[in-house]
């Protein structure tokens, strides 16, 4: 339902119509619409991170950054609704949430292992490559690409781009931080 109507819409009272049963049966098994959020959000990254660990298997550098960005394009493109509810960061104290997320960062973390990255270059990489992932899926889901250019392959120049730029990437100045 998620998927079909928009996680926006998802309420109680259309799953308890969905499911045949009255509302108030509802809360034998969820806590409230935030319960069933949540859920829903924890499955979805729980079969995110199985899509892109298989997608990464076998893979290295940037055949398997190309892999795991298809795949997580293609996922949030066929389950709309579950993608944008997993967007949420996990409530602080929340083991099983926060360890969906971490499932998903640390393949990503994985694969850019193989581009020697540790630390914060690993953390500033995980970070450019989910944001450039996740704009793209949003712009693409919210009509956001109007020019007649081919969407797949503005993808993946997007995702070779990326590929390349963190073969390099430990060896980039940083600029400090000003604190002013």
């Amino acid at each position: 339902m998620a998927d079909e109507a928009g996680w926006e819409r998802l309420t109680l009272a259309a799953l308890a119509a969905r499911l045949g049963v009255r509302q108030p049966s509802l809360y034998k098994h969820i806590e409230g619409i935030d319960g069933l959020r949540r859920s829903i959000g924890v499955a979805a990254k729980d079969e995110l991170a199985g899509i892109l660990a298989r997608a990464a298997a076998g893979r290295a550098r940037g055949d398997a950054i190309v892999s795991i960005a298809r795949a997580y394009r293609a996922w949030a493109l066929l389950h709309p609704g579950r993608y944008a509810v997993m967007q949420r960061a996990p409530a602080a104290g929340d083991a099983q949430d926060e360890a969906a997320s971490r499932a998903i960062v640390q393949v990503i973390l994985d694969v850019l292992a193989g581009f020697e990255l540790r630390d914060d270059d690993a953390t500033d990489a995980t970070r450019a490559l989910r944001s450039a992932l996740h704009g793209f899926v949003a712009l693409e889901t919210g009509g956001g690409f109007g020019l007649p250019a081919d969407i797949d392959r503005s993808f993946d120049r997007l995702v070779r781009g990326l590929a390349r730029a963190f073969s390099g990437w430990a060896e980039e100045p940083v600029a400090a931080r000003s604190r002013t």
